[in-house]
Formats: C-alpha cells, sequence, structure tokens
C-alpha cells in the first residue's frame, strides 16, 4: 500500500498533509510513502527531513497521483496549471483520498461527482463526529482554533483605528467593537484572541452551551434563542434552522451588525452549506472602514456580499473571503494537522493495511464516495437544491 503526500497548490496554502514524524509512523504501519518535493517547504521541513523519516521524494505531482493507493491532502482537489489537469482527475481509479473536501459547499459538486465517476473512494476530516473516541482525528476543531485566532489578526491588520482603547495626551481612543457570530471553536478562540488585543466583544450563537462559554471568555452575549430541536444539531453542532427562524436571527443581528468594527462570521452547520446571516442590505448602515472575515466560506459563507477567495469592499466594508486561512499559519497547523490525520488513518486500517473499516461510526460519518456513489448526506441534500 503506498500513501502519497501531494504539495497543496491552493492560493496561499502552505500547510502539508503529514510532517516527518508522521511520515516515520506511516512507514512503521508497513505503507510506503511518496512525497512530492517541496510538500513542507511552507511548513519548514525539507525533503532531506522527509526522506531521513523514510519517504521517497518524487519530482512531480503527476507521479505521486499515479502511483499512490491513498492520496492524503489538506485542501479539497484544484486545478494544477503546472500539469494541466485537476487533481480530482488525476486520483487514481479506485485509489483513495483523504481530505477536507467541503462536500455540501456548491462549488465542490463538480469535484465530488468527479471521483464520483472514477470510482474514488473519497473521505473527509471535515465529516468527523463529534465523540469522544474521535477528538485525537478532529482535524476540524484543531484548523478551527487556527482561524479563529488568524482571523482576528488579519481583521485587526486591515482595521483602520486602534483596537484597545489607546490612552493620550489629549485624550483616549475607544475600543473597537468586535461582534463574533457562531462562538464553536473558531468564535472562541475569536473572542479570546479579541479579549487579548483589547477589543469590546459581543457574541451571538443559537446554542445555549455555546453561549455560556462565551460568556465565561468575557465576550457579552447577544440575545437570540432559538429552540433546541432546532439550534442543536448531531453531536452538539448547531442545527441548521428553518427559514422562518433564519430570518428572525438576521433580523436580530441586524442592529449588532451596524455598530460593529469587527465582524467574525464562523456559523456552520457540519456537511450542510452555510447560513447566509448577514446581507448585503445589512452591511449598509456599517461604518466605512468596518471589517468582515466571513470563515464561513468553505461551506458557501454567512455573509452575502463574500466572495470566496477574495477581499471586497461594499458600502466602504471591507469583507474578507480567504479560503486557507489556517494556510497562512502552516507549522502549527500542519503539526495539529498532521497528528489528526495519523489517527484518523490508523483507526481506518486498524484491522490491517487490507482491511480498511468502512463500518466504523467515525469512517461512516466522513465518507463521501464510494463504488462510484456519492454517500455524503450534506453533499447529497445540497446538490438536490442545485
Amino acid at each position: 500500500m503506498i500513501v502519497g503526500i501531494p504539495k497543496e497548490i491552493l492560493e496561499r496554502e502552505h500547510r502539508v498533509a503529514a510532517l516527518p514524524e508522521e511520515v516515520t509512523a506511516y512507514v512503521q504501519m508497513g505503507f510506503e510513502v511518496l512525497v512530492e518535493a517541496g510538500a513542507g517547504d511552507g511548513a519548514l521541513h525539507a525533503d532531506a527531513e522527509y526522506a531521513a523519516a523514510g519517504a521517497t521524494i518524487v519530482l512531480g505531482a503527476e507521479d505521486v497521483f499515479s502511483r499512490a493507493d491513498i492520496i492524503l491532502k489538506v485542501k479539497q482537489p484544484h486545478f494544477n496549471e503546472s500539469v494541466g489537469k485537476h487533481e480530482a482527475e488525476m486520483v487514481r481509479e479506485g485509489a483513495m483520498l483523504i481530505t477536507f473536501l467541503h462536500p455540501a459547499a456548491p462549488d465542490n459538486h463538480d469535484i465530488v461527482r468527479t471521483l464520483r465517476d472514477r470510482n474514488v473512494t473519497s473521505l473527509t476530516m471535515d465529516g468527523i463526529p463529534r465523540i469522544s473516541r474521535a477528538q485525537s482525528m478532529d482535524a476540524l476543531s484543531s484548523m478551527s482554533t487556527v482561524t479563529g485566532y488568524k482571523s482576528v489578526i488579519m481583521a485587526a491588520a486591515a482595521l483602520p483605528k486602534f483596537i484597545p482603547m489607546i490612552g493620550t495626551a489629549i485624550g483616549a481612543t475607544k475600543p473597537a467593537e468586535f461582534l463574533i457570530v457562531g462562538t464553536g471553536v473558531v468564535g472562541l478562540q475569536a473572542i479570546a484572541t479579541a479579549k487579548r488585543l483589547g477589543g469590546v466583544v459581543k457574541a451571538v450563537d443559537i446554542r445555549a452551551a455555546a453561549r455560556e462559554e462565551a460568556a465565561s471568555l468575557g465576550a457579552k452575549v447577544a440575545g437570540f434563542e432559538a429552540p433546541d430541536e432546532y439550534a442543536i444539531g448531531e453531536g452538539g453542532y448547531a442545527g441548521a434552522l428553518p427559514a422562518e427562524w433564519l430570518a428572525r436571527e438576521r433580523e436580530m443581528l441586524a442592529p449588532l451588525v451596524a455598530t460593529a468594527d469587527v465582524i467574525i462570521l464562523s456559523a456552520l452547520v457540519p456537511g450542510e452549506v452555510a447560513p447566509v446571516l448577514v446581507t448585503k442590505e445589512m452591511l449598509e448602515p456599517v461604518r466605512a472602514g468596518s471589517v468582515v472575515v466571513d470563515v464561513a466560506v468553505d461551506q458557501g459563507g454567512n455573509c452575502e456580499a463574500t466572495i470566496p477567495a477574495e477581499e471586497t469592499v461594499m458600502h466602504g466594508v471591507t469583507v474578507m473571503g480567504y479560503v486557507n486561512i489556517p494556510g497562512s499559519v502552516p507549522v502549527h497547523a500542519s503539526w495539529l494537522y498532521g497528528k489528526n490525520m495519523l489517527e484518523f488513518v490508523k483507526n481506518l486500517f486498524k484491522n490491517g493495511l487490507d482491511a480498511p473499516d468502512f463500518e466504523d461510526e467515525i469512517v461512516r460519518h466522513s465518507l463521501v464516495t464510494r463504488n462510484r456513489e456519492i454517500l455524503h448526506a450534506g453533499a447529497l441534500h445540497a446538490m438536490s437544491k442545485s
């Protein structure tokens, strides 16, 4: 069994799916490991380190994709301009792909169909359920920690004013006001970072337990309560609100959005398209110079004005739709992700390299395509609406 680790090609993506220490573990499990030259450069690990760990360094992506039985990646497949092929078409027919696929996102539906048609067994790291046994594999939480921290740093860099209150000889500046929408792992880390920088933080979440966690970090919790049967989904994640409740949430958010200097949007429903919580109309009264960081963009985005992978300005408000924020913190993000991926692979092949356990609960939740079928419920639901 050959594991292939290609170099990530998404713009601003510097992570890698395995560090040399994980390569050593894969070799000990009985895998042969191929690593594309330069795959670890962004995470500050040279080819020589991978070779010393037992990997074979190959010069091109096509070589990795064509030879590997299992491709380990960080982000969903993209068009590789250097070889003129899409990575989804480069995965060998009948092989396996494990990565963040975000299969419910509309932009990724064609990728999922291509994987299905090529009989690729694909598993998505954002499908791992929130159960105690899966904590060491929970790459979504790991990357969310990175995203929550960096989203605030990005906003601070773009904001044309101080974040903390700063006293001067002619008076004190007012602290910046932050609105954090969605207080899962991303939101909680954003709250903590904004507080460290001296911001005044308000937080919104439809789940009571999440609101309590936000309050414990010093955020002022803004009120919006939905019935638990709507607010709480499988595994304690946020649920998908019906249309009428989503409209109520937007109505509640409008005045909070209007007075915020920084808005961090991270409201996600696992496996579903992200709900639009901030419309273009809601941005009109927002102060010019304010910043929106839409970290839900991988699943469609929480802001109607967000353009994936771009920074735009609407009514004087900067809207950031960067799709790979963790890729800008590649050293620690790769350290976390590589360990999560290793534990996932160990669980998948716990019965031997020739007997992947597709009946395991964690694996079942992560499966996207297998045997020329699309199995991911969120992807099927989203595709039925498109």
